[in-house]
């Protein structure tokens, strides 16, 4: 499996082997059929990834306005920039046990519905206790399809992991920069209400549900079955089965090191959507201009989304990766210091950069475990303890902003921390797999 991950074949879609969203194949579906359901996926894919950030980073352009309008302190702003980890950390590790009950595609149909009804009600909750449960409602969706988007892809298309990494990484660049940008013109257009200006996402989330409950409808009981009935390389159907998931993911230093990476990126992701705005209009900037600083540095991860997770599958190694984006990133934090306003657009496109270590932290997911049960707790438990360990990031940040007055103490915190951001992720870029670390450890 590794070989033809590090190595990606060239197959049409046609060609492909049609999975359901649990992993098995339709013994009566026709090539036509197989073509428009693997399509479908794709659309899905595509629509799901791209509402998986609007819900922080329209917060984020708007930051000032909410605070305003809620009452809120720094600090209690600051724990608004920590919900989404919190949520991603204590969501996200029921995705695997959901998908095998229910059926990833019917999970991630229910997190667009989730994401839909929070994105509707948090801006008319009327104060800041129903603004953060609404708000936890729309990221629950947002953790369960995060940690089952690697899951779906090693499934459907495990021959195309980095393509299809990069494909849905991609929309979700798309989406959180496009969120960025446009959030607070929009909100000028819709007369000036930040609540018009936040709803106004719940739109595009409401348009993901389509393509997946079709998906769930066209596969019937398949589509919940947590069996899987792979072909064999001469197109024969062999015994359903359970792939081997009896190892314990916590014996393997590799999913270790992966955590703690992915919860560092996301520990500067996260005060990057949510602080960066305001250290921009802070130093002078006008707000529709922060927003668009911000959207840039979002926006940087479209086409890197894409072609990161292309290169990383082709290297054995992907530590030169990981020294390079976080070499952006001690780059970009210096400028913010020395000079936020007048070096803005570098800033902004350096940091943007150095936030690609998601999209690596991906597809070493899908990289890292050789089966799709491997990948699958892999990813829970990568992403939850990731998103558990950055929790205290953008609270500190704004306890930090708050009681010093400035932004030196805080991007001091955000330079520092990349420092073993940058070393983990060269340990958890190694060429290895966590079913075998966990079999060579010792049993207790």
């Amino acid at each position: 499996m590794m070989g033809g991950m590090t190595g990606e074949k060239t197959r049409t879609m046609t060609s492909t082997p049609i999975r359901t969203s649990a992993g098995t194949e339709s013994e009566n579906e026709t090539p036509a059929m197989r073509a428009w359901t693997t399509r479908l996926v794709v659309v899905g894919i595509v629509l799901a990834a791209l509402n998986l950030r609007p819900a922080i980073t329209s917060l984020g352009a708007l930051l000032e306005e909410v605070r305003g309008g809620l009452g809120m302190s720094g600090s209690v702003a600051g724990l608004l920039t920590s919900v989404p980890p919190l949520c991603f950390a204590v969501f996200g590790v029921m995705a695997p046990r959901l998908a095998r009950r229910f059926g990833p595609g019917a999970v991630v149909c229910a997190g667009m519905v989730a994401i839909t009804a929070g994105l509707a009600i948090r801006p008319y909750a009327g104060n800041t206790a129903g603004f953060l449960a609404a708000s936890a409602l729309a990221l629950m969706g947002i953790a369960v399809s995060n940690v089952l988007m690697p899951v779906i892809v090693k499934r459907w298309f495990p021959d195309r992991v980095g393509s299809m990494t990069g494909l849905y990484s991609m929309a979700l660049a798309l989406g959180t920069s496009t969120a960025a940008a446009v959030t607070v013109p929009m909100t000028d257009a819709l007369g000036g209400s930040w609540q018009s200006g936040l709803a106004v996402w719940a739109g595009l989330a409401a348009a993901a549900i389509v393509p997946w409950i079709a998906l769930v409808r066209a596969r019937g009981a398949e589509s919940v079955s947590g069996s899987t009935a792979p072909r064999t390389d001469a197109g024969t159907r062999t015994p359903a089965r359970h792939e081997p998931d009896e190892f314990r993911i916590t014996r393997s230093r590799t999913a270790w090191a992966l955590a703690v990476f992915f919860g560092l990126q996301a520990t500067a992701a996260y005060i990057t959507m949510g602080w960066m705005a305001q250290i921009f209009r802070d130093a002078g900037v006008s707000a529709g201009t922060a927003g668009l600083l911000l959207a840039v540095t979002m926006v940087m991860g479209v086409p890197l989304a894409f072609v990161i997770p292309r290169l990383a599958t082709r290297l054995p190694h992907q530590g030169p990766i990981v020294v390079a984006l976080g070499a952006c990133g001690l780059a970009g934090y210096a400028g913010l210091y020395f000079a936020p306003a007048g070096g803005a657009w570098a800033w902004a496109l350096l940091l943007g950069v150095s936030n690609c270590a998601f999209p690596l932290a991906l597809t070493m997911v899908g990289m890292r475990a050789r089966t799709g049960a491997g990948v699958a707790k892999l990813s829970a438990f990568a992403q939850s303890t990731g998103y558990l360990l950055s929790i205290p990031g953008p609270l500190l940040v704004g306890v930090l902003y708050q009681h010093s007055g400035g932004w030196g103490l805080p991007l001091a915190l955000m330079a520092g921390l990349m420092v073993p951001q940058i070393a983990v992720g060269i340990l958890a870029g190694r060429n290895r797999t966590v079913e075998d670390e966990a079999a060579r450890r010792p049993q207790s």
